[in-house]
C-alpha cells in the first residue's frame, strides 16, 4: 500500500516508550542485589571474622621503606 502524502511512516509503539525511570521508580523496586565485594566479603567471612586490628598500628604500610638514604636526600638543602 502507498502511504498518504504528507505522512511520515509510523513505527510501532514500544512497551518501553512510555516507561519513566525516575527516583520513585527505582526506589520501589522489590529487590536489591549486593555488591561484588559485599558477596566477597560475606563469603570470606562465613568460616570467621576478620582479626580485629588497631586504629592506628605501629608498623607503617606495606610498601613504605624508611632507610636513611631517603632521610639524608630529604634533609639537603
Amino acid at each position: 500500500m502507498a502511504e498518504p502524502k504528507g505522512e511520515e511512516p509510523r513505527e510501532p509503539e514500544d512497551v518501553w516508550d512510555d516507561l519513566v525511570l525516575d527516583e520513585d521508580f527505582i526506589r520501589s523496586a522489590e529487590t536489591a542485589e549486593q555488591s561484588a565485594r559485599a558477596r566477597m566479603l560475606a563469603a570470606r567471612w562465613r568460616d570467621g571474622g576478620p582479626d580485629p586490628q588497631p586504629w592506628r598500628s605501629d608498623e607503617p604500610p606495606a610498601g613504605w621503606f624508611f632507610s636513611k638514604g631517603r632521610r639524608r636526600r630529604w634533609r639537603r638543602r
